[in-house]
């Protein structure tokens, strides 16, 4: 029975069977012909895995692509890891919503150290396959990896359910849809890799790949949590220091807005079959002898916006509703946010409390606005304000803008004259005679 396991009949029956299988379940956000392309493709591979192992070249670039993209967005998500996790609890709140399964909820509550787990197999898994360190083991996990990717990115662009996968974090920003090409790229990339592991061997002796590989671990464990305790070190935001948030809510000179399309799923009446996407320009709601409304699949994106504004939705409203945007925008002089996106969510520590009692004491007696911006209701505002002694104004805004401001909770922004001029973690509030002396010019 292992050999018959082992042997070509059987990966050929089992790679055949899960291709249909593939097939027949895959919704038709693909064509039929695009996804038998894609299937056959992968069917081709695994089957041809004798021949493409007589090629070396054909293991060794797919080797140094896989490995290098692994460790190039392992470490681009280790440095804004926080980011990571509000995708990945984007993608289990999506999950939750449609499935029911309560487990996704709980997936959603330990979503930060889950994005640190990512980041750091990531980072892991492609030093291990370039080194050659645990070939087989490292293979497979490549694998799962890449196949878990495929499915959410696949999800989201079929149902347009997340905008984007948060792959390279904010650096650089694909579609759903690009998203999902690019992990098909890459389980093609495994696949060869599979076929070619015979010529995966160890760089180095056994004792230095077990040495540079754990320090390789170590360090990619070290990073996230650094970034995450801190800001993170290297910030691709819009709202990275020396950016100006008026210029980046401004769209660019090729401004096109996105295009989106109503898509629905009507019963053929004759047939049974519910498979047939029409939009709301197509549907057949007027031929009730052939079709019947079966469900929505909501609204679609057709074509992306075209150099649109990087700052969107950015809007600073009073405690009575009234938007006050271009007025706190429009400060020329030094100014503080203390962003809160979540005051039930916010770092409550009484020390750091007290120090942000007096830094905003000191900027009371020197005429700098310091203000509180929140996404909280005006009731946890109160108890908020109450419990701490905070005599500063609070305004409200959009709880994920402000998680894009800055990635703590609290956190300080410096402006000035609708410029970032620095970011603090709350883990490092800083003393206002330092900002004084290094910063007010």
């Amino acid at each position: 029975m292992k050999k018959f396991l082992s042997g070509k009949p059987f990966k050929f029956i089992a790679s055949a069977g899960v291709a249909l299988l593939l097939f027949w379940i895959t919704p038709n956000c693909l064509s039929k012909t695009t996804q038998a392309i894609i299937l056959g493709t992968m069917f081709v591979l695994i089957n041809a895995s004798g021949f493409i192992s007589r090629f070396p070249i054909l293991t060794h670039i797919p080797r140094i692509l896989v490995g290098g993209l692994f460790i190039f967005s392992g470490f681009i998500k280790s440095n804004d890891a926080l980011g990571f996790s509000y995708k990945l609890e984007e993608y289990f709140e999506v999950f939750k919503a449609d499935t029911g399964l309560a487990m996704f909820e709980w997936f959603a509550h330990i979503s930060l150290p889950l994005a640190i787990i990512i980041c750091v197999s990531e980072v892991a898994l492609g030093f291990m396959l370039l080194i050659g360190f645990k070939r087989e083991l490292t293979l497979w996990l490549l694998l799962a990896q890449i196949v878990f990717f495929t499915f959410l990115t696949f999800y989201s662009a079929c149902y347009s359910k997340v905008t984007g996968c948060g792959c390279f974090g904010d650096a650089i920003k694909l579609t759903p849809w690009e998203s999902f090409w690019k992990d098909i790229a890459l389980l093609i990339l495994i696949t060869l890799l599979f076929s070619g592991k015979d010529h995966i061997n160890p760089l180095f002796s056994p004792i230095l790949n077990n040495i540079t590989t754990l320090i390789a671990i170590v360090a990619a464990i070290w990073f996230p949590i650094r970034c995450y305790q801190n800001l993170p070190m290297i910030d691709f935001r819009a709202y990275a220091p020396g950016l100006s948030i008026c210029e980046g809510m401004k769209p660019g000179p090729n401004y096109k807005a996105a295009v989106y399309e109503s898509r629905f799923i009507y019963k053929n009446l004759k047939t049974g079959d519910t498979t047939t996407i029409f939009t709301d320009k197509t549907m057949p709601w007027q031929d009730t002898l052939n079709w019947g409304y079966h469900r929505a699949l909501g609204s679609v994106l057709v074509s992306p916006a075209i150099d649109e504004a990087k700052i969107t939705d950015f809007t600073i409203s009073d405690l009575d509703g009234n938007v006050v945007t271009d007025t706190i925008l429009g400060i020329k002089e030094y100014n503080f946010y203390l962003v809160c996106y979540d005051l039930t969510k916010t770092e409550e520590d009484a020390k750091l409390m007290a120090q942000i009692n007096d830094f905003y004491a000191l900027c009371e007696k020197d005429k700098v606005k310091f203000i509180a911006l929140t996404s909280s209701s005006a009731d946890v505002i109160s108890q908020f304000k109450h419990k701490h002694n905070a005599l500063y104004d609070f305004y409200n805004m959009d709880g994920i803008v402000l998680k894009t401001m800055i990635r703590s909770n609290p956190g300080l922004m410096l402006m000035k004259d609708c410029r970032v001029v620095k970011n603090w973690h709350h883990n490092n509030f800083p003393v206002y005679s330092d900002i004084k002396t290094n910063y007010f010019k």
